[in-house]
């Protein structure tokens, strides 16, 4: 069962990002990436397409091949190679896909999101890049900092790619790092959720952005700065309730809450979930067999519609399928492989409760089919 299970989502995970890394391993992606779109979102959407899908592999290349079988071992290997040879053609000055980290407001973004995937797949990655490569992309990495983030969530993306150059091993500052996780100190409004700015957002910012880098962020620096040492167990906490908040909102039918902006990120609006189930961290009451189940739910669901790919395989704006007016005037093809953080959790082994365990219904499902399930209490 778990072994099937996990052969589709491998296989769910490679369908969405392989036409972005087959083009770019050919640096072929700028002259393919279609912009049928927004198409003035261009100077930025090579950097989001790599940086978002990168953030979901990220785990599963991190992970021990020697847990794994033969084939997916295989399959692992031929993706590590393949991704750090990606990274060189994004960031070597000569390439036809060289990307933008400096112009426009764009590129800081998805440097972070390419930093977070450092940050989450540091051994298989960060450490094995060829030198030359390593010092492009550090270059690459600095000179997003032309860019200074409002006071939103954005200002994670510059505290992540400072994580990006410490997994790499160059110099980074740590100002940049602890302002943000300061300041969100500050917004944390109640029962799990931050504010994006002094004010509350309903939408799934907290996580597309803001829980899952924090978290990643103060277990990687607590180590380095006494104050992310005294913050940390909240964040966990928070991060914590909120991926609970998740799991609720997925019904029996793996349908969920379409509510606020970025909704055509799809189901990368479960990334919080995801990332609380790779990390060993849901609450007591969740089964993590009960969370492959209702994101197995999702995944399924989402991609059940006929028209999510264009006839090449380029992700198409929407939630169920093509649905063009749901996508923001910022959002372009690149920016839809954000839906790539659902599949975290293939960083667990195939061992791991989360995959060997047998299927068990999700609070949305036993509910509504007349189970039993845990009161919901507010984070005190």
């Amino acid at each position: 069962m778990s072994h099937t299970v996990r052969q589709d989502w491998i296989a769910r995970m490679l369908a969405i990002v392989s036409p972005v890394f087959d083009a770019l391993e050919k640096e072929e992606l700028h002259s393919s990436l279609p912009m049928t779109f927004h198409p003035e979102r261009s100077y930025s959407a090579m950097l989001e397409a790599f940086g978002r899908s990168m953030l979901g592999i990220a785990p599963w290349l991190e992970l021990d091949p020697d847990t794994l079988d033969t084939e997916e071992r295989a399959l692992q290997a031929k993706w590590r190679d393949k991704i750090i040879h990606c990274i060189d053609r994004a960031v070597d000055p000569a390439s036809a896909d060289f990307m933008n980290f400096t112009e426009g407001w764009q590129p800081l973004v998805d440097a972070a999101f390419l930093a977070h995937a450092l940050v989450r797949a540091r051994t298989s990655i960060a450490q094995a890049l060829p030198d030359r490569t390593r010092k492009n992309l550090a270059a690459a990495l600095v000179a997003s900092r032309v860019t200074t983030p409002g006071k939103t969530n954005w200002l994670f993306f510059s505290a992540m790619v400072e994580a990006g150059l410490h997994v790499i091993g160059e110099p980074f500052d740590m100002t940049r790092v602890i302002y943000p996780l300061r300041v969100f100190q500050e917004w944390y409004v109640g029962d799990g959720v931050y504010g994006d700015g002094i004010r509350y957002h309903w939408d799934y910012y907290n996580s597309f952005v803001i829980q899952p880098m924090y978290v990643d962020l103060v277990d990687l620096f607590q180590n380095a700065h006494p104050e992310i040492a005294q913050m940390h167990d909240a964040v966990i906490s928070h991060a914590m309730r909120y991926a609970s908040i998740l799991e609720r909102m997925i019904g029996p039918d793996g349908t969920y809450p379409v509510v606020g902006r970025s909704i055509c990120y799809r189901f990368g609006a479960f990334q919080m979930l995801a990332q609380a189930a790779l990390q060993h961290r849901l609450q007591s009451h969740i089964a993590p067999a009960s969370v492959r189940c209702a994101l197995t739910a999702v995944i399924h669901r989402v991609m059940s519609a006929p028209d999510m790919f264009d006839s090449n395989g380029w992700l198409l704006p929407g939630v169920y399928g093509e649905q063009p007016e749901l996508a923001e005037p910022y959002i372009c093809v690149g920016s839809l492989y954000l839906c790539s953080a659902v599949f975290l959790p293939l960083g667990l082994s195939p061992e791991d409760p989360f995959w060997a365990a047998p299927d068990v219904d999700w609070s949305g499902k036993k509910v509504w089919t007349g189970q039993h399930i845990t009161i919901d209490h507010a984070e005190d």
